[in-house]
């Protein structure tokens, strides 16, 4: 990687990695919360409904806020069955009321045994670990641990067992574990290094990557999410994932 690159991608992450990012991007979703665990759930369900167009991530995810009584936690954990019954004709893309049943009760199982959902994912994770492979793979398997999983919906959490980048699961990551004073990521968990974080590669930030010559591997899966990362640590071994803010610009809001 040339010098003149690195200087370019650096430039792009602090053009993007500053407040003004935040109203138009679905991590808004969480930022309009105080409370951590409603942060954490917010931006959970943010980031899962995070494919197509920002702008109706964003509101159908502000629209599962409100029926939640703009307080997520409280409603994972204390709702009534007429409670839940608000919630089934909520619908996004392929994520129905089935999928979100299901996400509550698994938030309402974690959230009775554990303060925070961080430890959902850093539980499974070693200290030698050089990214989260383990804490997704792990999170996968936790999520779907309760008795009569849907089958449909399997296919909203991914894992690298299963070859996915993670792109959504990455990205929250990012929200939840960089803490570089910025505005934009929260840096609530502790557990998990931004060292270890895996850069969200879709197939926007792959275009953007390949132009680059910063990937070699045909596929755009969780290898390639692994390489595209390990380009990054070349650049900033502590914080790889920052460089999120510059690809992520690139091929969505400047269609480079």
């Amino acid at each position: 990687m040339t010098t003149e690159l690195q200087q370019f991608l650096e430039k792009k992450v602090k053009e993007y990695n500053r407040p003004s990012f935040i109203e138009n991007d679905p991590v808004c979703v969480p930022h309009s919360f105080t409370q951590k665990q409603d942060m954490e759930i917010a931006g959970f369900f943010a980031a899962i409904f995070a494919w197509g167009n920002r702008t109706t991530i964003i509101n159908k995810t502000k629209e599962l806020m409100q029926l939640m009584d703009n307080a997520p936690h409280s409603f994972c954990l204390h709702h009534t069955d007429e409670d839940l019954k608000k919630l089934l004709h909520f619908k996004h893309r392929t994520f129905n009321p089935t999928d979100l049943l299901y996400f509550i009760s698994f938030f309402k199982m974690h959230y009775s045994r554990h303060e925070s959902l961080e430890t959902a994912f850093s539980q499974w994770m070693k200290k030698k670990d050089v990214n989260t492979e383990n804490a997704l793979n792990g999170f996968y398997n936790y999520f779907f641990s309760l008795n009569d999983v849907p089958d449909r919906t399997l296919k909203h959490i991914a894992s690298p067992n299963k070859n996915s980048t993670c792109k959504r699961l990455s990205m929250y990551l990012r929200w939840m574990v960089r803490n570089d004073g910025k505005g934009v990521d929260f840096g609530l968990w502790k557990k998990i290094s931004p060292a270890q974080l895996i850069v969200p590669l879709d197939v926007h930030v792959a275009r953007v990557a390949r132009h680059f010559n910063l990937i070699n591997r045909k596929p755009t899966d969780w290898l390639t999410a692994v390489e595209l990362t390990e380009e990054m640590k070349a650049i900033d071994p502590k914080d790889p994932c920052k460089f999120d803010f510059a690809l992520f610009a690139l091929g969505v809001l400047e269609r480079f």
